[in-house]
């Protein structure tokens, strides 16, 4: 192999980057001509290339890794349905089937194989978040899977360039807003087309007709390069538990984690059995997360593909939380899989001490939002003239603080996507925004302090009632602290009138009255006496913390015009 060969080590490493160039191009196809919220605005979607084995050569960085790292199993299942030599050109497949997808029935998966010169030589796929399937949609009130809306096996969605126009109708007559629905699936087949268009345009400039040499180096290298990052921890076996607030009852998760030369073990036997609502946990997405978490402390440089995630294996038991079984309802999956990150962790932290940040909100506090007759537990006769909506609008809790750093306030780790601006919400139904600020108090408080939870307070303009379907955690268990730090705010849903409301359920709001979503901070890290006062100064100046707060926490007292009290600060500090 020499320097002017197109497949020499230097061509095949700036192959690879372009190779990243290309499907982060795919994913912004998708962005830019999504049709839901969660797609155009959140990114609540993935992107990524295979060979024609179904491994993941390159994932885009935009998406969420529940969508990214489930993807790169779910290739496989499309393969061993429509094997390689099946296909032809412009052919299209999709599956929305939790199992063999990502975990839920709102997410598609749209694969596409790509030609050159009449040879297939790679596999595009993609996933997005569709904002509804039919069914109770996302919600945690379904009792089995049949309940949570149109399941969609994997098969074509175009057959040689065709669309199949008898699968479009048959899922724009089953969900509520079928031309969004619809349009993201478009937009699905666009990107992988995209991809394609630039993979090409790569082999041409390179002069190759296969990428099966690029993607063996991709491979080797990734697995080698995630190795040889394992070595260097400490080897042994480490166990975390975490109880957090379910639905019927707490689930109970516990996480075994073995480091060898060979790899990290998470097992995690000993977890709750799955629970009677949609609150369960495909194997996929368990996978998906677990590793997810690994990664961001153990090798967070090394590109995602196959060959990177290989070496970290996520079991759980078959019929617990984390390895749910058909027909068990996972619409509300993300509330329990968004926990695992802090859960490996929680082990983690035990092999790298002072390198692992605390416990954050983690899972999502989004606002479904519904109004109009049969969405709303209301005499249909009393809304009959209002407007229908259906909404899911991202919104996070504070994360975690960090060994060396505050945490990061309103945002959403581990899923990574984006905030829907109130603006876009308020244009698309009758609902109006008017709180949406950082919550005062809600970050653990430590050297490092949590970061800050959000207040969101929504009305529907419109004088009918409307509905929220609510799949929160972290409103009985707070997220914990690390080396002294406290624990975040739980969180907290009621009316503006004073009415508590649980954590997960289907709430009806009256007419006139207003919802009100508090939400968690993330813990602290360190003891909180040793923050330097200037900083407690600043975050009460900010509003993120009070007066009382700073004096309760960090032992800074203020005098009464609002300066730190330095006598006074040291006394309480000392004592």
């Amino acid at each position: 192999m020499t320097a002017n060969d197109p497949l020499s080590r230097i061509h095949l490493q700036v192959m690879w980057n372009r190779l990243l160039a290309v499907v982060e191009e795919q994913a912004q196809t998708l962005i830019r001509t999504g049709f839901s919220t969660s797609t155009r605005e959140a990114g609540d979607v993935s992107a990524g290339i295979f060979d024609l084995q179904g491994r993941m050569l390159a994932q885009a960085v935009t998406g969420t890794p529940g969508h990214v790292n489930s993807m790169a199993a779910s290739v496989a299942h499309f393969l061993a349905k429509f094997p390689a030599e099946t296909m032809a050109p412009g052919d299209v497949y999709v599956t929305n089937d939790p199992w063999m997808g990502t975990g839920h029935l709102n997410d598609f998966t749209v694969v596409s194989p790509t030609y050159r010169n009449g040879r297939m030589v790679a596999l595009f796929a993609s996933t997005s978040h569709v904002v509804d399937i039919g069914g109770r949609g996302v919600s945690t009130e379904g009792r089995q899977v049949y309940e949570e809306g149109i399941n969609i096996p994997i098969c074509k969605l175009a057959d040689r360039g065709q669309m199949n126009e008898l699968l479009l109708e048959v899922i724009r007559a089953n969900v509520r807003l079928p031309v969004q629905v619809i349009g993201d699936l478009y937009s699905l087949a666009a990107c992988n087309d995209t991809g394609a268009e630039r993979l090409m345009a790569m082999m041409d400039e390179f002069g190759i007709d296969s990428i099966e040499r690029l993607g063996q180096f991709v491979l080797e290298r990734s697995e080698a390069a995630t190795l040889e990052a394992i070595r260097k921890l400490p080897a042994g076996t480490y166990v975390n538990r975490m109880t957090v607030d379910g639905y019927e009852k707490p689930i109970e998760f516990v996480c075994t984690m073995t480091i060898g030369p060979t790899g990290i073990d998470v097992d995690f036997a000993g977890t709750s059995a799955m629970s009677a609502f949609g609150i369960n946990v495909p194997i996929c997405y368990t996978q998906a997360y677990a590793s997810f978490g690994v990664k961001c402390i153990v090798a967070p440089r090394i590109p995602n593909n196959a060959a990177s995630l290989a070496p970290i294996r996520v079991t759980a038991p078959e019929g617990c939380i984390l390895n749910a079984t058909h027909p068990a309802p996972v619409a509300a999956r993300s509330v329990t899989g968004h926990m695992l990150p802090d859960m490996v962790f929680g082990c983690l932290h035990q092999a790298l001490p002072g390198q692992v940040p605390a416990e954050g909100t983690s899972c999502l506090w989004n606002l479904r939002l519904m109004g109009g007759r049969g969405r709303v537990n209301w005499d249909p006769g009393e809304l009959k003239d209002a407007t229908p909506f259906d909404v899911y609008s991202f919104h996070s809790g504070g994360a975690g603080a960090r060994p060396s750093s505050d945490g990061l306030s309103a945002t959403p780790f581990p899923s990574g996507v984006r905030n829907v601006p109130v603006e876009v919400t308020e244009t698309i139904c009758p609902i109006v925004f008017w709180r949406k600020e950082y919550r005062q108090d809600s970050g653990g408080a430590g050297l490092h302090r949590g970061g800050a939870g959000q207040v969101i307070e929504v009305a529907n303009r419109e004088p009918y009632a409307f509905a929220h379907g609510a799949q929160y955690d972290r409103v009985k268990f707070p997220p914990r602290g690390r080396e002294g730090g406290g624990p975040g705010a739980l969180g907290r849903v009621h009316l503006a009138s004073g009415k508590e409301l649980a954590g997960k359920g289907h709430h009806t709001v009256a007419p006139g009255e207003r919802l009100v979503v508090e939400m968690p901070g993330g813990a602290g890290y360190g003891p909180a006496m040793q923050r330097p006062p200037a900083k407690v100064a600043r975050d009460v100046q900010d509003g993120l913390v009070s007066i009382e707060a700073a004096r309760r926490d960090y032992g800074v007292v203020f005098d009464p015009e609002g300066c730190v009290d330095a006598a006074a600060t040291a006394h309480l500090r000392k004592a």
